[in-house]
């Protein structure tokens, strides 16, 4: 086998809390992070170029940087230097999940090319091993490796697998905004959160696979300082919520807002109401983990 086709799948959180700011510059979180199947695809293939470098990236989109500057370049370095790979790697990206948006698209673009490389050249890494070179590049990274629903801690890397919250209907929308999550951690005032999300109540949810119970205790503590500069993200919540969904929250540092839906019918008619509100909509389901 000298190529291989992956799907990269999207993440969204069912709540995200920041507990406060470690020495080393990083932030503590504790949250619920979960898959969805809004993927980009990733096509991996071994070339016959034995430069030093020897890594080719393409993508559909003419915006996303191609060279040192993506991610999915740096896991694909770093592991062909870990692993002494002397042939080439070209990479195409094509990429679905909006960018900037809250839902670790360059990250599951990384954890793709690791775990396509270790199939390609045989490397036999598990789970573990492979979580442990995706930390290095990206704290999303780990958990898109093996995705599903689990509850994240420390920087994002102290991973606990929980009940599956699988094929629950959601509908995304990614306003005409960008956001810096580095931007948005620097703005937030540890010392100024107001509300913050009852994760062990919102896992006791998902334990008794109440819906309903999730979608309406689901908090960000980031929205306070993403919605503050955009304020569409609000506006969007609350539509969602007219429009059917059980509960809505903006996803990472956002700008995405999702809604939980009861089924498919329910979601799809606000997916198409959402349509026609000049922003990026998506219809997706969550996840189990993946084998």
């Amino acid at each position: 086998m000298n190529n291989i086709l992956l799907k990269a799948n999207a993440k969204i959180n069912l709540s995200l809390d920041v507990l406060g700011k470690r020495d080393d510059g990083y932030h503590e979180v504790k949250m619920i992070m979960q898959s969805i199947n809004l993927h980009d695809d990733v096509y991996i293939e071994i070339t016959d170029d034995y430069t030093d470098d020897g890594i080719y990236i393409s993508c559909n989109k003419p915006w996303i940087p191609t060279g040192s500057g993506n991610i999915a370049y740096k896991a694909a370095k770093l592991i062909k230097k870990k692993y002494e790979i002397k042939k080439g790697i070209k990479i195409k990206i094509i990429k679905n999940i909006p960018v900037s948006a809250g839902l670790a698209g360059g990250s599951t673009d990384a954890a793709a090319v690791i775990k396509g490389i270790n199939k390609l050249f045989s490397l036999n890494l598990d789970n573990k091993e492979m979580m442990e070179l995706g930390k290095t590049i990206g704290a999303d990274v780990p958990f898109c490796i093996t995705g599903g629903t689990v509850l994240s801690e420390g920087i994002g890397e102290v991973l606990t697998p929980v009940r599956s919250f699988r094929n629950v209907n959601i509908v995304l929308v990614k306003p005409k905004v960008s956001v810096s999550t580095a931007w948005v951690y620097k703005n937030l005032d540890l010392n100024n959160i107001s509300e913050r999300p009852d994760i062990p109540l919102i896992l006791d949810a998902i334990e008794r696979e109440d819906i309903g119970c999730v979608a309406k205790n689901m908090k960000n503590v980031l929205e306070a300082v993403t919605a503050k500069k955009h304020q569409v993200i609000e506006e969007i919540k609350e539509k969602l919520i007219n429009f059917g969904a059980l509960g809505s929250m903006m996803s990472g540092s956002g700008p995405t807002v999702f809604g939980i839906f009861e089924n498919k019918e329910k979601a799809r008619l606000a997916y198409v109401k959402m349509k026609n509100s000049k922003c990026e909509c998506f219809m997706a389901e969550t996840l189990c983990e993946e084998m």
